[in-house]
């Protein structure tokens, strides 16, 4: 049996899980490249593959995402069906993810993206100070990364409020679920940290109407797919005053074209898809785990549900 590994990224990035996934799958036969091989695959290790290159592996088994969202695989018309596809959870970017939320969540709290402008204009303006137990955070999306994140967030004080498609427990938060329940918590919340996995249901989510059943001066963090925000509309609501700022690490196009206004908005702070990366060395262990539940016939964790989009 062989494993194919399929990395659509830079060179150097493809090397890095290559070396990482060859440590920690010590004795497998792990390839990257599927010419004169493809009958002998049954296990595809994937990053954004291009659309096709599952397609040719008549013996494929089991298909082993490393990134957390699957939303690009699944949108490959060619992806074959039936076969079970795993999303990667990886430890340390849940952890990273906490932290950027943590920053972000502390920034428009504090002020702190105002004061940087403050700086820039050569201007000393302290303003007031609220407590962290002042503000209700609204985190949507309570998989593992919005778990991890919603419980940092209120070891910090905040008054975390978490909102999932279904419902979803966790111990020490208040969690919300559907429609309605989601355009009650906007209303509420001083800051929206969005996690949502990229479904058609969530896609375009943030438009004109959710963003004008926000909290005025509200703050937006979107941490999960650019795809979740009507690019136009969030302008739109910032040059009007409704929202006081967005953070914002993902978007339509990415890199961001040269020239986007968000490079400029003095309410927009642009992060260039960094806020969580998955790290090689942990993800590698997690994929190596997953392949050993797969081979005795156990349950694998984080399976894709096709239907729902993750």
């Amino acid at each position: 049996m062989s494993l194919l590994l399929a990395c659509d990224v830079g060179a150097d990035e493809a090397e890095t899980w290559r070396a990482a996934l060859s440590a920690a799958l010590s004795g497998e036969h792990l390839l990257t490249s599927s010419q004169g091989a493809a009958d002998d695959i049954e296990v595809a290790i994937v990053a954004n593959p291009r659309p096709g290159t599952l397609a040719g592996l008549p013996r494929l088994r089991l298909i082993q995402s490393l990134w957390a969202g699957v939303d690009r695989l699944l949108a490959d018309p060619t992806l074959p069906a039936g076969v079970p596809i795993v999303r990667m959870v990886d430890p340390a970017m849940s952890a990273a993810m906490a932290e950027t939320a943590l920053w972000a969540v502390l920034a428009l709290h504090r002020g702190f993206f105002r004061y940087a402008r403050l700086q820039g204009e050569g201007r000393w303006a302290p303003h007031g100070q609220r407590r962290a137990d002042e503000l209700v955070v609204a985190v949507l999306g309570l998989g593992q990364m919005g778990r991890g994140t919603s419980l940092r967030l209120a070891a910090q004080g905040y008054r975390v409020r978490g909102w999932s498609t279904r419902p979803t427990a966790i111990e020490g938060i208040e969690t919300h679920a559907g429609e309605a329940a989601l355009d009650t918590l906007l209303a509420q919340a001083d800051i929206v940290l969005n996690l949502l996995p990229l479904t058609p249901a969530t896609r375009g989510l943030f438009d004109a109407a959710r963003l004008a059943r926000m909290k005025p001066g509200a703050g937006l963090v979107n941490l999960a797919r650019g795809a979740h925000v009507v690019e136009a509309d969030l302008l739109a609501a910032l040059d009007a005053g409704r929202l006081r700022h967005a953070v914002l690490d993902v978007f339509q196009t990415e890199p961001l074209p040269a020239g986007h206004a968000f490079w400029s908005h003095p309410r927009v702070t642009v992060l260039p898809h960094a806020a969580a990366q998955t790290d090689p060395r942990s993800a590698a262990g997690v994929v190596a785990a997953n392949l050993q539940a797969w081979r005795a016939g156990r349950p694998l964790a984080n399976l894709v549900d096709r239907q729902r989009g993750y």
